[in-house]
């Protein structure tokens, strides 16, 4: 499938993907030179939607590798299905002589006891896939060492088979929410970008892309309060995905407008942590009349 650059940007909006220039010319030039994407940034901007419109876009399938601190290569690569081979083992009627060892041996590592994890699923695949390798900062800096044969020789070594070598490269995007900052050896296998929070036009045509049915001047008031909320010294500052989030919620109650009463009881759609939620409310009132929402309550 060929794409053109100058048209990528509304390729991307015709699968509900609102982008900038930036965003929309890396994730061209990744697909263009097959090249693995680093994507990093805060929680909730849309990192991991790239990965899941990329494969709408190929029409292909998206394999996805969860990070998560202490996975290995059993979690993400591969491992053996012990029980079944125990049980192929107990099933035959084994006979004294080398050659029937030697066969049955053989047979224990064949593909039906090979439980495939995510980055063999992807060298494995017929066809073109998508393979997300999501949140990597939550694993610790050894698996990391675990990609770079991957991403260098699209290649997995295994001891019992031999080595593995990708029958279609997959489109590969990697996201990072820097918890930790990342090895120079991972980052220069990749293409780089960045995603911080969006804009309010931005925010707003996303909102509005995805929650049609929610009423434009909720839209510009929701898009409005959470960028003033972004600029509080919060633990945890809300995301797109938030906002999306509280904008179904309005629009399943029929809210027309904001108003005090109304976010005090949805901000848990928003605000994911009680202290910031307590420090919120304190303030909430100086924060809607900053929106230009007038407070019905107290």
């Amino acid at each position: 499938m060929q794409f053109e650059l100058e048209s990528f940007h509304e390729v991307l909006a015709d699968q509900h993907y609102i982008s900038e220039s930036q965003v929309a010319t890396s994730i061209y030039l990744a697909l263009k030179m097959e090249k693995p994407l680093l994507v990093e940034g805060p929680a909730g901007v849309g990192k991991t939607q790239i990965a899941k419109t990329l494969a709408d876009l190929l029409n292909t399938q998206l394999i996805r590798l969860q990070c998560y601190e202490g996975i290995d290569a059993s979690q993400a690569i591969y491992e053996w299905n012990y029980p079944q081979q125990l049980i192929h083992i107990k099933s035959q009627e084994i006979r004294a002589d080398k050659e029937d060892w030697k066969v049955l041996k053989q047979n224990l590592y064949a593909d039906e006891f090979l439980m495939k994890r995510p980055l063999l699923k992807a060298i494995m695949a017929e066809n073109k896939s998508v393979l997300l390798i999501d949140e990597v900062d939550r694993a610790d800096e050894e698996f990391e060492s675990f990609l770079l044969e991957i991403l260098s020789d699209w290649q997995i070594s295994i001891p019992e088979i031999g080595t593995i070598s990708a029958v279609t490269k997959p489109m590969v995007v990697i996201t990072s929410n820097g918890v930790r900052y990342l090895s120079d050896a991972l980052r220069r296998r990749c293409l780089y970008l960045y995603i911080d929070y969006p804009s309010f036009e931005k925010e707003y045509q996303i909102l509005m892309d995805k929650v049609p049915e929610i009423d434009d001047h909720l839209g510009q008031q929701i898009c409005q309060f959470m960028q003033i909320l972004r600029n509080q010294k919060l633990h945890k500052i809300p995301g797109v995905a938030e906002s999306l989030d509280w904008a179904q919620a309005l629009a399943g109650l029929h809210v027309s407008a904001l108003d005090k009463e109304i976010v005090s009881a949805t901000l848990g759609f928003i605000i994911k942590d009680w202290k910031d939620q307590r420090e919120v409310q304190l303030s909430l009132s100086e924060l809607l009349e900053t929106t230009g929402v007038k407070s019905k309550i107290g």
